[in-house]
């Protein structure tokens, strides 16, 4: 497949050797045997169904199901939960995903009803977390990215909040997990180090699993040494641990490094033992993975009999899953054997079948895109008619308390009140379209600097190299046309709209510089700024900086958060922001004045709209000789939030 497959950590501890967990079993028998109280009944069938919860889903299953039966009978809300957790880790385990979600959604609600009822809400906390956390898995498996971040950024609040380190280590793991499915590697390395610092601080038994996926990131971004690093020691720490799944995938990340490596007999050693353990688990998902990747092996290679196998075997657990993205792949590698093996009607057929696939994924997506928005739309309707309840019942109240004699009186400071509210609105909303307006001029100006970039480049480069160009400018434009429908867009989205800009720039000017784009660790994930505001001062210093400059050089840009203000700095190590404005002074184009023009008056809008400073100086960097070897911009903004319509102070 063209992306790895990558483990999301279970909420619930793993790693425990079959003689330990033995001894358990065997002690919760005996207490069960003499035990009377109902309730207690249903908390030791839920901590068996535990214990059994990887070697034996069979038997988990069984005493989840004896804890829901009696927890139903007696309305014990916080049993019947845990029960419902017991069997959605079950289902995930069988990858029967649509079942497990609605075991942890309908556990969540028994942990709401047990809030009320409980007198330790650290534990129905707790309980609730993983409920949240397990949701986030199965809409992670499913692709759903969106609600699989949601229900795992929930969760980690409540761990934070009851102090568990290990389910906040968990948390950071699964939100890197979805943060690298999206292709945002360096955010989810972050989060993968979060997790791993706690889990070597408590001892935590997933670590292992931590490590393979620090490793698999590594792998994808072509640092391969660095992953087998990880893999191997990996694979020390899963020889002392009982997560199966864990150790599954790790085998399959070995055998893609050696089939990248071109070592097949080693790549097929670890695909096998890959195999055999998620057979021995039952996870179909998993067998149908390293079915493909053995086909894929044999592929290239030119065995053309062996992938065919492969590759059918694969298709056939895919379809029984319906697991429409591996279908897809399946189906492509099986009209390509075809395809060399001379056999073109087969191969046309698995084609059209991969186009057909392919065709149904796009349309889910686009239909869930539609239903969360109609699903948003909805919400926020509701939203605003409970405050205007709200309100309207608020001011019945006064008017009722006050009377009589202050009717007069309250009727006047009303009006007064509502006078100065509806002024003060206008000239926010005033300043907000004024806001837009300079936005919209923005986007032309952008949209101008990047098509003669494309000029430029085809008479430089020749056909082949525009063409690639012009893909990489297709994206950053759905990238720009997307996040220019609000006023503010996360920072994780402006730095990968910067990410494509200056790739595209390294394409033209033939890798004239390198780059580097780091946010720090104080960056929250909802912060926001305004959409384009960086990317004229990055243009200014590939233009102006690096492409006079005689030999290579390099640009950075850094976000942080200092004196409650949100800091970008952009810095190169060009020739310097007088020196170019002293070879630039007979040519300066309209483009450029209008781009600061525009960013300072963008600036001057955001401080009359939050009250709070916003200003951007530029400086020259001077070395130890007091020569100069730079340029430095530093823009300072207000704190903002995606979910706010002002900064929080």
């Amino acid at each position: 497949m063209s992306k790895q497959y990558f483990l999301a950590i279970l909420f619930f501890a793993v790693g425990w050797s079959a003689w330990s967990q033995q001894t358990e079993v065997d002690s919760l028998k005996r207490v069960l045997a003499v035990t009377r109280i109902d309730t207690a009944k249903v908390n030791l069938y839920n901590a068996l169904a535990y214990q059994f919860r990887e070697t034996n889903v069979d038997s988990a299953q069984t005493y989840a199901g004896k804890a829901l039966a009696l927890a139903q009978q007696k309305k014990y809300f916080l049993g019947i939960a845990h029960a419902h957790l017991n069997l959605g880790n079950a289902h995930i385990i069988l990858s029967d995903y649509p079942t497990a979600l609605r075991y942890f959604l309908s556990a969540q609600k028994q942990f709401e009803s047990a809030m009320e009822t409980t007198g330790n809400p650290s534990v129905v906390k707790g309980g609730m977390a993983r409920a949240l956390a397990s949701a986030g898995v199965v809409y992670s498996e499913q692709n759903n990215y969106p609600k699989a971040l949601e229900q795992y950024f929930k969760a980690l609040k409540m761990y934070q909040e009851i102090g568990q380190k290990q389910g906040v280590s968990k948390a950071y793991n699964n939100i890197a997990v979805v943060y690298k499915s999206e292709g945002h590697l360096q955010q989810a390395l972050s989060y993968l180090e979060k997790a791993y610092a706690i889990q070597t601080q408590i001892g935590e038994q997933s670590a292992p699993v931590t490590l393979t996926n620090i490793g698999a990131i590594h792998f994808e971004i072509g640092n391969d040494v660095r992953a087998l690093e990880y893999y191997r020691k990996a694979e020390k720490q899963f020889a002392s641990n009982a997560n199966k799944r864990g150790e599954a995938l790790l085998h399959s990340y070995l055998g893609d490094y050696y089939r990248k490596q071109k070592d097949v007999e080693k790549a097929l050693v670890h695909y096998d033992h890959s195999q055999k353990m998620y057979t021995a688990l039952g996870n179909q998902f998993g067998t149908a993975l390293v079915q493909y990747q053995v086909g894929l092996l044999h592929y290239q290679h030119n065995r053309w009999a062996d992938a065919l196998l492969a590759a059918t075997q694969s298709l056939d657990l895919a379809r029984q899953m319906g697991t429409l993205d591996q279908i897809k792949e399946s189906e492509k590698l099986l009209s390509d054997i075809y395809t060399q093996t001379g056999d073109q009607t087969r191969a046309f057929a698995h084609y059209k079948q991969y186009i057909a696939v392919k065709d149904s994924l796009e349309n889910n997506e686009n239909a869930k895109k539609f239903v969360r928005a109609e699903m948003d739309f909805e919400y926020d309707k509701k939203e605003a008619l409970l405050r205007e309840q709200t309100k309207r019942h608020q001011q019945f109240l006064l008017f009722l308390i006050i009377g009589g004699l202050l009717l007069l009186t309250l009727v006047f400071v009303t009006y007064n009140r509502l006078q100065i509210k509806r002024r003060l609105t206008l000239q926010k909303e005033v300043a907000e379209y004024e806001q837009k307006a300079l936005h919209l001029q923005m986007n032309p100006h952008f949209v101008f600097n990047c098509l003669g970039s494309i000029s430029s480049f085809i008479v430089q480069n020749g056909t082949d190299s525009a063409i690639k160009y012009l893909s990489k400018f297709s994206k950053l434009m759905r990238l720009t046309l997307e996040y220019s429908k609000g006023s503010l867009i996360p920072i994780d989205k402006e730095i990968e709209a910067l990410q494509n800009y200056l790739e595209l720039e390294q394409l033209r000017f033939n890798k004239k510089f390198d780059f580097t784009i780091t946010a720090s660790p104080d960056i929250e994930d909802d912060m926001a700024l305004p959409p384009l505001l960086i990317q004229p001062f990055v243009e200014n210093a590939i233009l102006h900086g690096m492409v006079p400059k005689e030999g290579n050089g390099s640009i950075d840009v850094r976000f942080d958060v200092r004196n409650n203000q949100l800091v970008c700095t952009i810095t190169d190590d060009g020739i310097g922001y007088q020196t170019s404005k002293t070879l630039k002074e007979n040519s300066v184009t309209a483009h450029q004045s209008m781009a600061l023009d525009i960013t300072k008056k963008r600036l001057e809008m955001m401080e009359a709209t939050t009250s709070q400073s916003a200003q951007v100086t530029i400086e020259e960097i001077k070395n130890a000789d007091n020569q100069t070897s730079g340029t430095k911009a530093v823009i300072l903004l207000p704190i903002q939030y995606t979910a706010d319509t002002k900064p929080r102070i």
